[in-house]
């Protein structure tokens, strides 16, 4: 039987502790081709490179079990580039990550590691963006790599639902403390964004952006709650935006 071909991207670059642990996980389950960001390019979200030209360079032997290229451009463009011209064929499943941090709630919208997955949702190809609610470039994702096994073929083998792609995040606690996996809605939250206002040397005013996660949302169904309470949660993500309870009430407008 022929293994699938699995893309492997992330936002934190190519280097980072997570995409290295994801390589591991998935070199067991398929056939991977690695693009990623030449450097971190957290926050991204998803913004692509329209008015510079993209490099790619091949970081892996030819002769090497994986084929791996770092990428000048944002995560998105990893994914572009990746179907488009650096693939042998379109790719059965993507995966982005492992991202140091949470993905929950509404940072999905500011998210380079969903973003590349949603990309690639957008181009037909199935799709997860894993997390870890560990900022800390040293972070252990030892625990997580059998659920995130356990997951992806999941996926391959039941398949994701067209014009879905998973937001999957896992707490950062010890294995055995994992309660489970959790299918949820993302949580009604936001920030609240406050600026760090500093002078350098030369009296020139700059700014740091600093801010409060605020979840007023008390619903047991969220991936906010799930997370709280050591689940792992998995939101499904639609990239169509449509506001479809909107339209009946809009339609009542005067246009005329």
């Amino acid at each position: 039987m022929e293994r699938p071909l699995i893309l492997v991207t992330n936002d934190d670059g190519i280097n980072a502790p997570g995409i290295r642990t994801l390589i591991s996980i998935m070199k067991d389950i398929g056939d991977i081709v690695v693009v990623a960001p030449d450097s971190p390019q957290s926050g991204m979200g998803h913004a692509i490179t329209i008015n510079s030209t993209l490099h790619s360079s091949r970081i892996t032997p030819k002769d090497s079990e994986i084929t791996e290229y770092s990428c000048s451009g944002t995560p998105a463009d990893c994914v572009k580039l990746a179907i488009n011209e650096l693939m042998p064929r379109k790719p059965d499943l993507c995966v982005s990550g492992i991202n140091h941090g949470s993905n929950s709630s509404i940072n999905v919208i500011y998210s380079g590691t969903m973003s590349a997955a949603i990309e690639a949702g957008i181009e037909g190809i199935p799709a997860i963006g894993f997390s870890l609610l560990d900022y800390r470039w040293n972070a252990d994702f030892e625990q997580s790599k059998s659920f995130i096994s356990m997951i992806t073929l999941n996926a391959l083998n039941n398949g994701i639902p067209k014009g879905v792609v998973l937001n999957v995040n896992i707490p950062s606690v010890k294995k055995s403390d994992i309660k489970g996996v959790k299918i949820c809605r993302q949580a009604m939250a936001y920030w609240i964004e406050e600026f760090d206002k500093r002078k350098n040397p030369l009296g020139q005013e700059y700014y740091w952006l600093t801010g409060k996660f605020i979840n007023e949302d008390l619903g047991e169904d969220t991936d906010e709650w799930a997370l709280n309470n050591n689940f792992i949660s998995i939101v499904p993500v639609k990239f169509d935006l449509t506001a479809h309870h909107a339209i009946k009430g809009l339609n009542q407008w005067d246009f005329k």
